[in-house]
């Protein structure tokens, strides 16, 4: 492909930029984390979501994006667009990063307020440092780091959504309506994480979920359960029974007609580090079978997010006559979502005892995705990471979360190649309390996305 050339910088020229420029990533990660822009206007005003999506808007203006937008997505957020066009006849690649976070949660379990970034033992803490709004800060001084050594090599476009962890599919259903918006050679996506701190990755594989509200009804109103306990049947009990059909002895899970027995091939967790990771407590014995990398990665999981009864606090002796769970199933990859969500809602519908009234409503769908680890794409992101990472080869995992834009982009572009990279390493804590990011994992992935876009404009003109 015939394309004009920008001078090609070296590594260590590109590291001491990239380096040169971490005051300015904090600075402007400190402004953005400050934003209380969860996408949920039950939790926090709409305002504080806009003013984050204006901020994006702003920085990509800086940097002299063309065509930025600031998208009203079809479930009344808003996601931020710009162009930067490259050289004529180079390759258009996007990256992609969201602006909205989880919610705090418990605040008072904060060792720092969570909307302030806040530096301790070596990390910088706050709501979204790592998920994902440093992922923006990585592409912004990756982007900084080529201008200041001859210029971006490629068409750039940048999408920033609006509100990816609530799932409700707005950037989704906007990209399918404009599919010229994101079209692209290359994606690549900000918001996974390295294996380990200090250890390149590249996320290969991601599981997909179904999210399904369960009512069980049983009686036309509590009853007092000394007077009725021990013949009327218990809308309480016969939901934890359903539940617990969803699983074996052993903790797997087991939706009948659900394939539960495939392997992860790639890189494997060990199950000390797995059990660190995830605060295991002493004596408590991990669930499931296979590998750990079989069980997170390869395997469905199910998962009650929540159950309706009362609480413990002012409860009365009573038959419950109803009572209600959310429940969460992983879906991997080779499986298919809507199948998966069929199967769980006839399982636990074949499992609920008594005949009790079970009512089963898909709030949430999620396809599970796939890359091509083969790509040329890929190649050049190894080849940057082992430079970024003095000479540690670029590992492959899988992550058991859900991302669902990278179905809709794949399904819209099946030529484009899609790579996973991210700052949301274990150690990051994402969607719990003292979530927080390693500035030194926020400078190396943005001196390899750097190299990666000049290796892989170097691969496309040869």
């Amino acid at each position: 492909m015939e394309q004009a050339s920008v001078r090609q910088p070296d590594h260590a020229t590109l590291a001491q930029t990239v380096a040169a420029l971490q005051p300015r990533a904090r600075a402007e990660l400190t402004e953005l984390v400050a934003f209380k822009s969860v996408a949920d206007p039950a939790q926090f005003p709409r305002s504080e979501c806009e003013a984050a999506a204006n901020w994006v808007a702003d920085a990509l203006r800086g940097e002299g994006f063309q065509d930025v937008a600031l998208l009203d997505t079809p479930d009344g957020t808003q996601s931020v667009y710009g162009f930067l066009p490259g050289p004529e006849g180079a390759p258009t690649v996007l990256l992609y990063a969201h602006y909205d976070v989880q919610p705090p949660l418990d605040e008072a379990a904060w060792l720092s307020p969570p909307f302030e970034l806040t530096e301790r033992d070596g990390r910088w803490y706050g709501r979204g440092a790592a998920d994902c709004k440093g992922g923006l800060i990585m592409h912004l001084t990756a982007l900084r780091a080529l201008k200041e050594n001859g210029g971006i090599p490629v068409h750039v476009k940048v999408i920033c959504e609006g509100s990816e962890e609530q799932g409700t599919g707005g950037l989704e259903r906007y990209a399918e309506a404009h599919p010229e918006l994101l079209a692209a050679d290359t994606i690549v996506i900000g918001d996974a994480g390295n294996f380990r701190v200090g250890l390149p990755t590249a996320t290969a594989t991601l599981r997909g979920m179904t999210l399904m509200r369960v009512q069980v009804d049983t009686l036309g109103g509590n009853l007092h359960s000394g007077q009725f306990g021990g013949a009327a049947p218990d809308a309480l009990a016969a939901l934890i029974r359903a539940l617990d059909s969803l699983r074996a002895e052993d903790g797997s899970t087991t939706v009948h007609g659900l394939a539960s027995d495939a392997s992860w091939e790639g890189l494997q967790y060990a199950e000390e580090e797995f059990r660190k990771d995830a605060k295991v407590l002493d004596g408590v014995e991990l669930i499931g079978s296979g590998t750990i990398a079989d069980r997170i990665w390869a395997r469905p999981a199910v998962t009650v997010l929540g159950i309706d009864c009362p609480p413990v606090v002012g409860a009365t002796p009573s038959v419950q006559a109803s009572a209600g769970a959310l429940v969460s199933l992983r879906v991997p990859p080779g499986v298919d979502a809507a199948e998966a969500t069929d199967l769980l809602a006839a399982h636990l519908k074949a499992n609920t005892p008594w005949g009790a009234k079970i009512a089963v409503e898909q709030v949430g769908q999620g396809q599970p995705f796939r890359a091509d680890t083969s790509s040329p794409a890929y190649a050049s992101m190894a080849k940057a990471m082992r430079l970024a990472y003095d000479g540690q080869e670029m590992q492959i995992s899988g992550m058991g979360g859900s991302i669902p834009l990278c179905n809709t982009l794949a399904s819209l572009y099946p030529e484009a190649e899609i790579l996973l990279i991210g700052l949301s390493e274990p150690e990051a804590q994402i969607h719990a309390v003292n979530e927080s990011v390693s500035p030194q994992e926020l400078e190396r992935l943005s001196l390899a996305e750097a190299l990666f876009l000049v290796e892989y404009a170097a691969t496309d003109a040869a």
